[in-house]
């Protein structure tokens, strides 16, 4: 019977969290309402960023100073 109880405890609960979140979900509703359908659009409408090549091989190359630094420094650590 223990069991049965703490089951419908977390379900009121769990109740209780969704009754929660659909006043919240009713609050972003109508702050998206009053804007109008403009946000809308800016929210569909999302450019995906596109890093360059140059942009790409400099983060690589600043990894690979970085990685190697730390294998030199785990080198001289083991050794000593």
């Amino acid at each position: 019977m223990d069991l049965l109880a703490a089951i419908k405890r977390e379900e009121r609960k769990l109740e209780k969290e969704l009754a929660k979140l659909h006043g919240k979900l009713s609050g972003v509703r109508a702050a998206a309402n009053a804007l109008g359908d403009t946000t809308i659009k800016e929210v569909t409408h999302v450019k995906k960023r596109v890093m360059s090549a140059a942009a790409r091989a400099k983060i690589s190359k600043a990894t690979k100073a970085r990685w190697a630094r730390f294998r030199a420094q785990a080198k001289k650590v083991a050794k000593s």
